[in-house]
């Protein structure tokens, strides 16, 4: 992938790796999208999941995000765990220099602009998940598995700087 204007220079670009086809669900399959399954084995993205990097299994209690903070399906909290996970994935992505990720929708790590309400009855609300919500504050754009090639098209035209 290269940026207008950049030579040979790769847009470093993070992605959920359930996306990238690695098996880090919380049901412990993946997600993936052909495409950014290719620049993974191209070396072209930086994969992260930032839930087993706060130290959750693979697999896990689904878990969902509400006004309270994170909680699996049994009731028990793992805000802190999101977070904790949050925190290091952002660090990845600054380290990278990361301006732009692709994280999977309606996540409570990575949903943007919707997730499900924490009722665990496949309810969306409005809203970003802790990783996505934090990368935002940061700075880096985000978008989904379901808009990430309008949203780089834009950025490799310079629409979306």
């Amino acid at each position: 992938m290269k940026g207008k204007g950049t030579g040979n220079a790769r847009i470093p670009i993070l992605v959920s790796a359930c996306l990238a086809g690695i098996p880090c669900r919380y049901d412990g399959r993946a997600n993936t999208v052909a495409e950014i399954a290719t620049w993974h084995a191209e070396g072209l993205v930086l994969p992260v999941c930032p839930e087993v990097l706060g130290g959750l299994p693979i697999p896990r209690t689904p878990c969902e995000l509400c006004a309270r903070g994170v909680y699996d399906k049994n009731g028990t909290d793992m805000t802190e765990a999101f977070v904790k996970g949050a925190e290091k994935a952002l660090a990845l992505a600054q380290k990278a220099g990361t301006k732009v990720a692709i994280l999977k929708a309606k996540s409570p790590s990575c949903g943007a602009g919707y997730v499900y309400d924490g009722t665990f009855s496949h309810t969306l609300c409005k809203g970003d998940g802790v990783f996505a919500s934090l990368l935002l504050k940061h700075g880096i754009t985000v978008c989904t598995e379901k808009t990430f090639k309008e949203v780089l098209a834009g950025r490799l035209s310079g629409k979306n700087s």
